[in-house]
């Protein structure tokens, strides 16, 4: 058995959903019996998939893997805004869906948000004003401006045209709100929406393959050797990256 001096690499997590980045880390610490691991890009609790943490000298990578583009895939459901942008908000405007909606019109307003472009973060997260996250101040049920950041989203894919709901696809930049997309996106057609589900599928050169992933549930289950064996070295996180 390896000891805790010796452990450094780099572990994904096939997170589920109704747990915190953090939930996750703190499992991850029990169950490996090691208190250096960090996490690489936070998911909300709504979402699952990949969530990249960082054991031992891989923290040392945190910056640098967290810097890279991402690949999600999720649902916009229209008709409905939220406070939070997703479904685990409370609505607070409901618009009907144009009968008449086509595809192309959503490919449309899809279009407008492809390339670079300036996206407003949304309140309930992790960006601090005056060194406060914005999300405490949500909570408190007040609204702050904003500076927008520059985003940019590489590429999209429409994968289910279903109104009121919209499958997609997207492969985005560092620091992309994929709930201020659908937000912004149901503004665009005039009825609103929100992000009513989402995983992340890839973080740079990381994607979640058979043998090289693990489960909450192994973690929590406390097995140890099946996480280790999945876990990637210093020396494979190099080289996948080409480094």
């Amino acid at each position: 058995m390896k000891s805790d001096e010796l452990i450094s690499g780099v572990l994904l997590v096939d997170k589920g959903q109704d747990m915190t980045s953090h939930d996750v880390v703190a499992v991850a610490r029990r169950c490996l019996n090691m208190k250096k691991i960090g996490h690489c890009g936070t998911l909300d609790p709504m979402a699952t998939g990949m969530l990249i943490l960082v054991l031992g000298n891989g923290t040392r990578l945190s910056e640098l893997l967290m810097s890279e583009d991402k690949e999600y895939v999720g649902t916009l459901t229209l008709g409905k805004t939220t406070n939070t942008q997703d479904a685990e908000g409370e609505t607070v405007l409901e618009r009907p869906v144009p009968a008449d909606l086509t595809l192309d019109q959503v490919k449309a307003a899809f279009d407008s948000l492809r390339g670079d472009f300036y996206q407003t973060p949304p309140m309930v997260s992790a960006v601090k004003i005056n060194g406060v996250p914005l999300y405490k101040l949500a909570r408190k049920g007040q609204e702050v401006e904003r500076e927008p950041r520059f985003v940019r989203v590489y590429d999209y894919e429409i994968t289910r045209f279903a109104p009121p709901e919209v499958d997609f696809r997207v492969v985005c930049s560092k620091g992309f709100y994929v709930r201020t997309y659908a937000n912004d996106i149901g503004e665009k057609l005039g009825c609103g929406g929100h992000l009513s589900a989402l995983r992340r599928t890839r973080s740079g050169h990381f994607k979640l393959l058979p043998g090289k992933h693990v489960t909450f549930d192994m973690l929590k289950q406390g097995k140890r050797d099946e996480v280790l064996a999945a876990m990637l070295s210093l020396y494979d996180v190099s080289k996948l990256r080409g480094a």
